[in-house]
């Protein structure tokens, strides 16, 4: 089962648990990109919904593996920092009950389905407001075809985010990853990936609310 081989990774070093958060998360909120309250979607161990909540930002993180969501409170507990973690499931965004400024995910977007994005990104639309951004990191196309994370081209992140969503950018980055021992290595410099910024845009229904 998938949680059982997340479970598995955790036993060591998982390849994304780099011990701080993503550089590109980094580089977001040190330019104002980042507002208000945040979810970290597929948050691990914590790592970068911990830095937002140092810079200032009230923060959820959710994640289905248990072992992760415990690790990420005991350096919650170790910092001194306030973090909402949660063990939930991603494709039910809907039974958090709340909604948020801005939402991140590193590297969970890649992991899902064809079918599993259609509910993921509904479920996204639940809980970001009206003009919040959903800042995303997954692993590109340019990284050639082998073992690891499922690979992503640009078109398939505009397919994904086409109804009720406006893409502000999509950009090439490298993810920092930290491979233990055994495990095959990525391109020189990558693993390569897109750093994608997408703004939900008010509903029809929204729209109709503000004008009356």
């Amino acid at each position: 089962m998938e949680r059982e081989r997340f479970e598995s990774l955790y036993q060591r070093q998982a390849p994304w648990d780099i011990g701080g958060p993503q550089p590109a998360f980094v580089r977001l909120e040190e330019a104002g990109e980042i507002k208000g309250s945040v979810l970290d979607a597929g948050c691990g161990t914590g790592e970068n919904a911990l830095y937002l909540a140092a810079r200032g930002h009230e923060v959820w993180g959710i994640d289905f593996v248990p072992m992760a969501i415990d690790r990420a409170n005991e350096k919650a507990r170790q910092r001194g920092l306030r973090v909402h973690f949660r063990v939930g499931n991603a494709l039910e965004l809907d039974k958090l009950e709340r909604q948020f400024e801005t939402l991140i995910d590193c590297g969970l977007f890649h992991t899902f389905t064809d079918e599993e994005r259609v509910t993921y990104v509904a479920g996204l639309a639940t809980i970001l407001r009206p003009g919040g951004k959903f800042h995303m990191l997954c692993i590109s196309d340019r990284e050639p075809p082998g073992e690891g994370p499922r690979r992503v081209s640009q078109q398939e992140i505009r397919d994904s985010f086409r109804d009720g969503w406006e893409v502000d950018g999509i950009r090439e980055t490298a993810l920092e990853v930290a491979l233990p021992p055994g495990m095959p290595p990525f391109s020189p410099g990558g693993p390569w990936g897109w750093q994608a910024t997408l703004i939900r845009m008010p509903s029809q229904r929204h729209e109709s609310q503000i004008g009356a």
